[in-house]
């Protein structure tokens, strides 16, 4: 993560849903500071990928969401996450309908799953797997998918009596979902499709 030259003073979430720097970067909001979201990896970005066209099988395609659709998550400070993959529970989606951008603010109804792929460094990874899984447990969001290409692994958390309990994948059976209870990919299955781009595009 980068930080960038924000104004002089911490920003609340409606400083950040008005701040334009004229370029295409994306950002996160971590405790009132604009955060830079790197450009993925193409390992990364074909899993998402990979997954979007899965879930669109169980889904309508506006339940969906592929990097466009922020969370605002509580704090001391402001602070809002942009999800690599997100599907949207019925309430969420109708809830930012009529709004000029797409942030669940914390008002609103959460989704029903988001999904964060690891990039490498202690950094991305204490992201994902410790600050995000607070915030999103904070939003009561009911699955939480962190998909770790570096160690091989996805972990689910399910917000079940009030916290998140993790079950990890690693093997060939079918990842357990209360959001997809269908659902037929394993892990290996997952993470090996990002692998297999790998070794075609090199």
């Amino acid at each position: 993560m980068t930080m960038v030259n924000a104004p002089p003073k911490l920003l609340t979430i409606e400083d950040y849903i008005a701040y334009d720097d004229g370029t295409e970067r994306r950002y996160e909001l971590v405790d009132g500071e604009l955060v830079v979201m790197p450009t993925e990896s193409q390992v990364n970005s074909c899993i998402a990928r990979y997954l979007l066209f899965e879930f669109a099988k169980y889904f309508p395609i506006y339940r969906l969401a592929y990097k466009d659709i922020e969370i605002e998550t509580p704090g001391k400070r402001a602070r809002c996450r942009l999800p690599d993959l997100l599907i949207h529970s019925q309430e969420s989606y109708l809830a930012i309908a009529s709004v000029n951008r797409a942030i669940i603010r914390l008002d609103m109804p959460p989704p029903d799953l988001v999904v964060e792929v690891v990039s490498p460094g202690k950094e991305n990874t204490d992201r994902d797997y410790r600050y995000k899984h607070t915030e999103y447990a904070a939003r009561a969001i009911p699955e939480y998918w962190i998909i770790d290409p570096q160690l091989q692994q996805i972990t689910v958390c399910q917000w079940i009596d009030g916290k998140y309990e993790d079950k990890i994948y690693q093997d060939e059976n079918p990842i357990g979902s209360f959001v997809i209870p269908d659902f037929n990919l394993s892990a290996l299955q997952i993470l090996a499709f990002g692998e297999e781009r790998q070794t075609f595009s090199s």
